[in-house]
């Protein structure tokens, strides 16, 4: 178990999409703030805490939102202006330690265990924190304060909207016990349905249950997790970098996609801004993972390790395509994604493709997929992302499905 006296601090932007619009229109301020897809078939990215109280939440369809809410403002998401905010939050936060670790564009860990000295006890180190975020760039954010990164990110949580909260090592596992089982890492849906068999849904409950009574039910790996986790056993660093976890691209569509045909269409799109995504960052991926969210919104995922790493455009186009040989599209496709993720730093040795084949045939075709995806990345550099496109998808300009 890790030592009581480590501090670790998790710093969660409030509402960071919809703060972030409403700081640069002031006429935004104190209104219910959707940013999403402003077409009937979006999704809602984010809402503001004025929307929240409507019941509206980020992954919600646009049209649900606007039904729940009626009055609020819907505005497309603006990924850029998000980025350069993000950026300036996270070099102030790096002023405070030099163990940061950025989860996402809103979140991040730091340790302060040892910088007490120079920064202060660590309650004044999130003071002073929330202080500078909100001076420095008008935005809010929630920290939390605990000597487990679980525990840092629990109490951030229950701190929003702009808040503060610590949480002493001795009594941590009291604190957690009350908590329902869905703050730990690791409890989705399926896995809170049979907790809720064995009569578990309290975080101590998993203390009283054991992990020899979650076993038979869980398997060893997670009922031994979700018990370290309720005892406040967390002993993972906060590790320092940047470095991206995963790289995506996903789509909604105007219309669901009802044939095989558009759905492989929509995939090279898809496959095309991920690996190129992968190649502008200097990284290659082991794993690619395809999302499908179908027209009553059941939403699946599966997922796909490759031999051998890569940024091939066909490489991961042939990866999702095969992902997707085990859904129906003719139910209606409402949204298509492709992740990958498993990142390599470095183009790799040989970029080879799925399969991997010693035929010098095979080799030499995967190679000449290398030199033209990167010669397509060069003209796109100076000429714009349009300049070079897959036949396919110049010859349905129109859109899916029409």
């Amino acid at each position: 178990m890790p030592g009581a006296d480590r501090a670790i601090l998790h710093v969660d932007l409030d509402a960071f999409f919809a703060s972030v619009e409403q700081l640069d229109d002031p006429g935004l301020r104190g209104r219910p703030v959707v940013v999403g897809g402003t077409g009937g078939r979006g999704v809602v990215a984010a809402a503001s805490y004025e929307a929240r109280a409507f019941g509206v939440r980020s992954a919600m369809p646009v049209a649900a939102a606007r039904r729940a809410c009626p009055g609020a403002v819907f505005v497309a998401p603006r990924p850029g202006r998000y980025r350069e905010a993000s950026a300036a939050v996270m070099a102030i936060v790096g002023t405070f330690s030099p163990l940061v670790e950025q989860l996402s564009i809103d979140e991040a860990f730091l340790d302060v265990t040892g910088a007490r000295r120079r920064v202060g006890e660590p309650a004044e180190v999130g003071r002073r924190l929330r202080e500078a975020i909100a001076v420095a760039t008008g935005l809010t954010a929630s920290v939390g304060i605990a000597s487990t990164k679980f525990l840092a990110k629990v109490a951030s949580d229950l701190a929003k909207p702009d808040g503060l909260l610590e949480v002493p090592a001795a009594g941590a596992e009291a604190f957690l016990a009350p908590l329902p089982v869905t703050r730990c890492w690791g409890v989705g849906p399926a896995t809170l349905a049979r907790l809720e068999r064995l009569g578990v849904t309290r975080i101590g409950d998993l203390v009283r249950v054991g992990a020899a009574g979650l076993e038979p039910t869980l398997g060893a790996g997670l009922a031994a997790h979700l018990v370290a986790l309720a005892r406040n056993d967390d002993p993972r660093p906060v590790v320092p970098g940047g470095a991206a976890k995963s790289i995506g691209a996903e789509e909604t569509f105007a219309a669901d996609l009802t044939s095989r045909a558009d759905c492989d269409r929509e995939l090279l799109r898809l496959a095309d801004r991920v690996a190129g995504r992968l190649r502008s960052a200097g990284c290659t991926a082991r794993t690619v993972t395809l999302k499908i969210r179908f027209g009553d919104f059941e939403t699946r995922t599966r997922a796909r390790t490759l031999p051998e790493a890569t940024a091939i455009t066909t490489a991961v186009l042939d990866a999702a395509r095969s992902l997707l040989d085990g859904f129906d599209p003719g139910r209606g496709v409402r949204l298509l994604g492709i992740t990958a993720s498993n990142l390599v730093e470095g183009p790799g040795e040989s970029q080879t493709e799925l399969l991997v084949d010693d035929d010098a045939v095979h080799r030499a075709a995967t190679a000449r997929r290398g030199v033209l995806d990167r010669a397509v990345d060069e003209v796109r550099a100076r000429y714009g992302r349009g300049a070079v496109q897959p036949a396919v998808l110049l010859e349905s300009e129109r859109g899916p499905g029409r």
